[in-house]
């Protein structure tokens, strides 16, 4: 049995199950009240939500045990994700659109996610962050085919591993199948109004809002 904590989510608004459902991921040692804000500035028409990450970690919490930047503990990320779907299954049944949204360490999560079940997700949005390889999810040629994903990675970023920024630029872009948007922003490791302006018309394009 499980011993992870119930999941604590902020919702940008009263919850709709009519309408689609955009989930944000926050960064390891942060939490869910600082990536809600981000719903201010995306599309009207989803609902958002931010759901704490289970694991704690310094000031704020984590979505896996890591063994470096950007190397999630397979055995760790594989409780999380199950522990996430519980949640996810109790707000957004079969046929609620569900969109992912996930930064740095927030985006291996939700990389995890996807790839785990490409079917289940309406689209997934990696933000400075790079998807979990060798940790025990599926990153086979065409494992995304035909799966919306939007990725922005920052030239200037110098907390993720170049080598694994370059693998998931080249996964998403070319082996994994996936119709990807990508975008180089000159952005270190942090979220920009061009990004938020890109990641707007992504989403917005998704939904036919």
């Amino acid at each position: 049995m499980s011993k992870l904590p119930n999941p604590i989510t902020a919702w940008d608004s009263p919850d709709e199950p009519s309408k689609p459902l955009v989930v944000l991921m926050h960064g390891r040692g942060s939490r869910e009240t600082d990536i809600i804000a981000l719903a201010d500035h995306l599309p009207a028409g989803p609902v958002y939500a931010a759901v704490r990450a289970p694991l704690a970690e310094g000031q704020g919490f984590a979505w896996f045990a890591n063994r470096g930047i950007g190397r999630p503990v397979a055995a760790s990320l594989t409780e999380t994700m199950a522990w996430f779907n519980g949640w996810l299954e109790g707000v957004a049944p079969a046929g609620r659109k569900v969109l992912l949204v996930g930064f740095s360490g927030g985006a291996a999560f939700a990389g995890g996610l996807i790839l785990s079940d490409p079917q289940r997700f309406a689209g997934t949005a990696i933000l400075y962050g790079t998807l979990p390889f060798d940790a025990g999810v599926p990153t086979t040629p065409g494992r995304l085919h035909g799966v919306p994903m939007f990725l922005i990675h920052g030239a200037a970023d110098s907390v993720i591993p170049p080598e694994l920024l370059k693998s998931t630029w080249d996964y998403l872009t070319n082996g994994s199948g996936a119709q990807t948007r990508a975008v180089r922003s000159v952005n270190g490791h942090s979220i920009g109004q061009d990004d938020v302006a890109a990641l707007s018309g992504w989403i917005s394009g998704l939904l036919d809002l």
